[in-house]
């Protein structure tokens, strides 16, 4: 009985904050009236990227203040899951007597929502789908109206873009982020716990700030760039495999253009054509899946950069390609969630 009652409470801690953060992502996305870490995050990158980045060993420089804001994000919200919750418990007591409560409900309730609502902003799931059904609606009703919705998610010069090109950023970043809003904070968070998975949302933010290889950032963000491909890599593989396994058990007709081992050999032959060692892997999979092709040279920042094509149909995209990468994102975000709850349960 002792022993059911316990792995009842390790369910508690561990599974169901995972499980209410996911659908508070899946109700809420990122609500503009709700404050985000993220907000925080960057603004602290940008502290240190202004006083840092000029003179002399700016690579160094930029090593340094990477890892410590890994280290501090992990380490502050170590010390508030760890602490806040018995302090919560203490003073309930205090306040309102021993004999209110059972011991330890407030402590594992509190647990619980704090944890809840942090894997809540951990995760992207219908943000990400929002913004890239918002750039094909968008883009329907006139190229400039694509343009300025598509450069809400890329990095990249949008000025000049064709409808085609628009269309195709959108869903190179649905594939692309998939993998970092979705599937990377769950794996993080399997791994490491909350703490692990806010760490991983600093490695993100770190990237997607000054990881680029311009002139600015190419010393100063060279680890901040690296940090994120390690912290990417069984994520991004997985991420491909989940989107293949998501078409072929719920969409594909079972014959030769949609077969799982086609399109893993797909997978396998494009997934290297990217400049970053984990972006092709989810972007192949899904080029494979619409039978299309991604990628291609563009501008970030003012300076040109040759990317590779993943796939080699250049068909023009539509919006029911939308409407099915919008759904085995879904699927496959979904997919990762039983997967680490059950781990999570088989390790109790």
């Amino acid at each position: 009985m002792e022993i059911e009652q316990s792995y009842v409470i390790y369910l508690l801690v561990n599974v169901l904050p995972l499980l209410l953060g996911v659908v508070l992502d899946l109700a809420l996305g990122d609500p503009l009236w709700l404050p985000h870490p993220v907000v925080g995050f960057g603004k602290l990158i940008s502290f240190g990227e202004k006083r840092l980045n000029q003179g002399g060993h700016r690579m160094a420089k930029g090593a340094f203040w990477a890892l410590f804001c890994i280290l501090f994000v992990f380490a502050t919200t170590f010390l508030l899951v760890a602490y806040l919750p018995p302090l919560l418990e203490a003073l309930f007591v205090r306040l309102l007597g021993d004999g209110a409560f059972s011991q330890g409900l407030v402590w594992q309730v509190a647990f619980v929502v704090l944890s809840s609502v942090l894997v809540f902003f951990c995760l992207a799931g219908r943000t990400l789908c929002k913004e890239v059904r918002d750039v094909f609606l968008a883009v329907d009703e006139s190229l400039e109206k694509g343009r300025r919705q598509v450069a809400r998610i890329v990095g990249r010069d949008t000025s000049e873009l064709s409808a085609q090109e628009v269309r195709t950023a959108a869903l190179e970043t649905l594939a692309e982020n998939l993998s970092d809003g979705v599937v990377a904070p769950l794996f993080w968070f399997l791994l490491l716990g909350v703490p692990g998975m806010m760490a991983y949302k600093m490695v993100n933010t770190l990237d997607s700030m000054i990881g680029y290889r311009t002139e600015r950032y190419r010393e100063f963000g060279c680890w901040a760039a690296r940090i994120d491909d390690v912290f990417n890599y069984v994520p991004a593989r997985l991420t491909a495999v989940l989107l293949v396994f998501s078409y072929t058990c719920f969409y594909s007709n079972r014959g030769e253009k949609g077969s799982l081992r086609k399109l893993l050999n797909l997978v396998a032959y494009y997934s290297h054509c990217h400049a970053s060692p984990n972006s092709g892997w989810p972007e192949s999979a899904l080029a494979g899946i619409l039978d299309c092709r991604f990628g291609g040279p563009h501008y970030y920042f003012g300076e040109y950069f040759y990317k590779p094509f993943i796939g080699d149909n250049p068909r023009e995209l539509t919006t029911a390609d939308m409407r099915l990468s919008i759904q085995l994102s879904l699927i496959a975000g979904l997919m990762m969630v039983v997967l680490v709850a059950a781990v999570l349960a088989l390790l109790g």
